[in-house]
């Protein structure tokens, strides 16, 4: 059992042993998307209006990124922002397993 992974957590070590890493970012700013593709091709939907200085941005703004951290971040240098790809994992899974409308559980 390799020690070094016992000091993250699920999802830090999924993106260590699957080599998860992020490719490319497309957005859609008419459609409140950003679509975040990764080396395994699978696509991560997040809402714009998630982030707000991303949604407040324009288009050269958004466009104006690099990929960070071994594939596993994202920094917009004109907006001094950064995202991970492991804050996009929670979100996807939270977006899984909760409901939208929590009146729905009660």
């Amino acid at each position: 059992m390799n020690t070094l992974l016992n000091n993250y957590d699920a999802i830090e070590k999924l993106i260590l042993q699957e080599n998860l890493k992020i490719v490319t970012v497309d957005f859609h700013t008419e459609l409140d998307v950003m679509l975040i593709l990764l080396n395994t091709k699978a696509v991560l939907h997040q809402r714009l209006s998630a982030y707000p200085v991303l949604a407040n941005a324009d288009k050269k703004s958004l466009s104006d990124f690099q990929i960070i951290a071994n594939g596993t971040g994202i920094h917009w240098p004109l907006l001094d922002a950064d995202l991970s790809l492991k804050g996009f994992l929670q979100d996807e899974l939270r977006s899984v397993i909760s409901p939208k409308d929590r009146s729905e559980v009660l």
